[in-house]
């Protein structure tokens, strides 16, 4: 799957301020930042993340995912930190 593809997928479906998708081999790294995910913990953060991609990921298309979800603030403050090279 391509990483614009994922990158679609995601802001087609949640209010996204930004989202970053980088792949190495079939793993990919997801960054996705917007206020939808204030007060919501890791794990909520990760579901919001997995249900509009989870055809792709039960078809097989999509398996090894990392997954950093930030509000824009927490975004702000650590975008020096974990910004795909």
């Amino acid at each position: 799957m391509e990483c614009k593809e994922i990158e679609g997928i995601l802001l087609e479906a949640l209010s996204l301020e930004e989202v970053h998708v980088s792949q190495e081999g079939t793993h990919y790294k997801i960054i996705a930042v917007g206020d939808c995910f204030d007060g919501m913990n890791r794990v909520k953060q990760q579901q919001t993340i997995y249900g509009p991609l989870m055809g792709h990921i039960t078809s097989g298309e999509l398996h090894a995912i990392t997954i950093n979800a930030f509000t824009v603030a927490q975004w702000k403050r650590e975008k020096v930190f974990n910004m795909p090279s």
